[in-house]
């Protein structure tokens, strides 16, 4: 059989093609750099607890800006809170802020993401932090405390403005807007980038809990995690990806706790099956020697919830408050009992900075490859116009994390 050299040249190429396909996620069709969009719908929360579909001009982007078409966004506790009260005061305004999209179009001042790679129409993307203000003190002279800024900004809990709507991920389109922190994540599944900002969530609160001097957290540490709802579940992730061996989640909910031993929990307590607190600490300290966790990581937004996880930490141990992000009220403590006596290490987790994105990137990929299935986390799924039972299904606690696909 004659073979003439372009045959083989073209042979050459599909193969190469072929091998490299197969170590990348499956990508969609690049959208058209379409001229023809000219409008997008947005869910607007227009008061508490009331969303409308409404339809907005897509402005022109400017030379430091960059339009996506979105692709899905988390619906995230935040989110929920926004929806039911509003306690930032930004209604009415478009949510999501756990979101990922392609790019259509980038301004031609913007050449590379955020850690120097470089973007083009079609490159898959998530967004982290805005940059804060010049004058911001906190911001200027400790930059890796940004997260502390008091005009830290995050789409999507962003007020409306009136030449751009469009500052959330639960839209069709949004406005990436100068200052902002983004990344090219083309190598992801689009469930995989919907969790890179609650994985953000729990790199930081990793993190905070390492810089407790000798309180280390290795191979040998016994961590209780308290709360395994979305975030609690990642957090028993990046333990386990991290290397600790022992971990115990704690929670009512006997789904959500099955579904801990699959992101690395050796151990789980249904507190719901015992009387109080005192006989869930029995029940720790028989599953660590006697003594009590190393560190409890708390994960669940309920003061009284903070208060006990005192009592399962052992004397010289660690707490990392993690699960309040709004003010769910207050909760009584011994301060000798619980702090001083036991020289407890008390740290709390806020967010994240800019630059644990990349973290957060690595750690899912890691997480999938030694077996954390970690995607399996999304189990929900609704079109935008159904965003009112998206967030009914997250109210009811139903599965874990739920994502609003923009179509």
């Amino acid at each position: 059989m004659n073979v003439s050299k372009e045959q083989i040249d073209r042979i050459v190429r599909d193969v190469i093609a072929g091998v490299g396909a197969q170590n990348k996620a499956p990508q969609a069709a690049p959208v058209a750099l379409s001229s023809a969009a000219k409008t997008a719908r947005a869910a607007v929360l227009v008061e508490p607890r009331k969303f409308e579909i409404k339809e907005f001009p897509i402005r022109e982007i400017g030379e430091d800006e960059i339009l996506v078409k979105v692709e899905a966004c988390g619906v995230c506790g935040t989110d929920v809170h926004c929806y039911k009260s509003d306690p930032f005061g930004l209604t009415p305004n478009v949510l999501g802020h756990e979101g990922t999209g392609e790019v259509v179009k980038v301004g031609s001042a913007i050449k590379m993401d955020s850690v120097g790679k470089p973007v083009n129409p079609g490159d898959k993307i998530v967004t982290s932090l805005l940059e804060t203000s010049p004058d911001c003190l906190v911001a200027k002279y400790n930059p890796a405390k940004a997260n502390l800024s008091d005009d830290l900004k995050v789409y999507g809990l962003l007020l409306d403005e009136p030449d751009n709507h469009l500052n959330g991920y639960f839209a069709e389109y949004m406005i990436i807007r100068p200052g902002s922190s983004f990344f090219v994540v083309n190598d992801m599944s689009v469930e995989l980038r919907c969790l890179i900002e609650p994985a953000a969530v729990v790199c930081h609160a990793l993190e905070r809990a390492k810089s407790c001097g000798n309180n280390r957290l290795n191979f040998r540490t016994r961590v209780v995690v308290q709360g395994c709802g979305p975030i609690g579940l990642l957090m028993i992730a990046v333990l386990r990806a991290h290397g600790v061996n022992n971990i115990i989640a704690l929670d009512g909910n006997p789904e959500r706790l099955e579904i801990a031993r699959s992101m690395g929990a050796d151990e789980v307590i249904n507190y719901k099956e015992y009387s109080g607190i005192d006989e869930i600490a029995e029940k720790v300290k028989s599953l660590t020697k006697g003594l009590g966790a190393h560190w409890g990581f708390q994960v669940t937004g309920v003061p009284a919830a903070h208060a006990n996880l005192y009592k399962l930490i052992r004397r010289g141990g660690g707490i990392c408050e993690v699960g309040h992000f709004v003010d769910g009220g207050e909760c009584a403590i011994n301060p000798h009992r619980d702090i001083c006596a036991k020289e407890i290490s008390l740290v709390g987790s806020w967010v994240y900075n800019s630059f644990e994105y990349p973290n957060a990137y690595h750690f899912l990929q890691r997480a999938e490859r030694i077996g954390l299935p970690v995607s399996t986390l999304i189990t929900h799924k609704f079109p935008l116009d159904q965003i009112d039972e998206a967030i009914q299904v997250n109210l009811r606690q139903e599965g874990i994390k739920v994502i609003v696909e923009a179509k």
